[in-house]
């Protein structure tokens, strides 16, 4: 491995990121070629994490633009502050200043509220600029970013051109709602982010439950493992995994139980017809093939997680 790419995992296992070899590589490109990172995924599986350990290992500031539908050029830019200059207007009512000179003071830019894309352009060190969700703003939004993105520079008509003081680190997120165009994803370098094998989904619970206790994080990275194999409209990620360990250790369950399990659906499935199906037909199936897996020699690998998952799948 690149002796760079070693460091760059490193920095973000540092910052308690579990990264994997692609995954440091494609940070380490985007920093090195000052290109966006463009993350697919399902949701849940830390590509926004990506952006904010980025942040930590680079020392810089992170600016987030979380995206909706509905989102447009000026609410991700800049707005006036309207409050401040209709305020300072009344303040200079009996001023002898000419009115054009006053207008052009409550069009400054002391009276201007940097939204994310003019923050992260005007900041005074390269911030890491996480564009969140950009599946869920529309065709239109994602012309004008990709304008931004080409050029690092906007136009403010009552100020004039603004162009970046330090190129700003980059990283964007996908669902996969819609599909993003063409234009925008040439524009980037590309990482697919998928749910976790079972070394690395038991590797990050202990990084980030450390009071877990060994076989209870085993159990539940295998679980989550067998989960992932059926079929439900909303699959949980890695988040849900990490909420449900410290659920458990709340409720002081050092192994699972149908009990412990059935108690605590509502942590790991967030649609009713999901944790119902799952209550009503899987978990004997479910915390079966874990008991199964108990049975087989540690350490355990995907293979006999596999393995395990082969001898029987849950009634459909």
């Amino acid at each position: 491995m690149h002796p760079e790419i070693t460091r760059i995992q490193t920095m973000l296992e540092a910052q308690g990121y579990v990264a994997d070899q692609s995954l440091a590589t494609s940070v380490y490109l985007a920093i090195q070629l000052r290109k966006p990172l463009l993350i697919e995924g399902a949701a849940g599986v830390g590509k926004t994490e990506v952006a904010k350990v980025m942040a930590r290992a680079l020392d810089t500031d992170l600016i987030r633009l979380q995206c909706y539908e509905g989102l447009d050029a000026t609410t991700s830019l800049y707005e006036w502050n309207y409050q401040r200059q209709l305020l300072h207007i009344r303040l200079q009512e009996k001023s002898d200043l000419p009115l054009e000179v006053r207008e052009r003071e409550i069009f400054s830019e002391p009276f201007l509220l940097k939204r994310p894309l003019l923050a992260a352009i005007t900041h005074d060190k390269a911030p890491v600029l996480l564009v969140d969700e950009a599946d869920r703003a529309d065709e239109e939004w994602e012309a004008f970013l990709l304008e931004v993105l080409s050029d690092w520079q906007v136009t403010i008509p009552e100020i004039g051109t603004i162009k970046a003081k330090h190129v700003p680190y980059v990283v964007l997120t996908s669902n996969r709602t819609r599909e993003l165009g063409d234009a925008l994803r040439r524009r980037c370098l590309y990482l697919w982010i998928d749910y976790p094998a079972f070394d690395k989904e038991l590797a990050i619970v202990r990084r980030k439950v450390p009071a877990i206790n060994e076989h209870l994080a085993e159990q539940i990275a295998a679980f989550m493992q067998f989960v992932r194999k059926t079929k439900l409209d909303k699959t949980p990620g890695i988040a849900e995994t990490l909420d449900w360990s410290a659920a458990l250790i709340a409720l002081h369950r050092d192994h699972l139980d149908e009990d412990a399990i059935a108690q605590t659906l509502g942590v790991l499935f967030k649609q009713r017809d999901d944790a119902e199906r799952v209550r009503t037909q899987w978990l004997d199936h479910l915390l079966g093939s874990v008991r199964s897996l108990d049975r087989e020699p540690r350490p355990w690998t995907q293979d006999a997680i596999d393995r395990v998952a082969d001898r029987a799948s849950p009634r459909p």
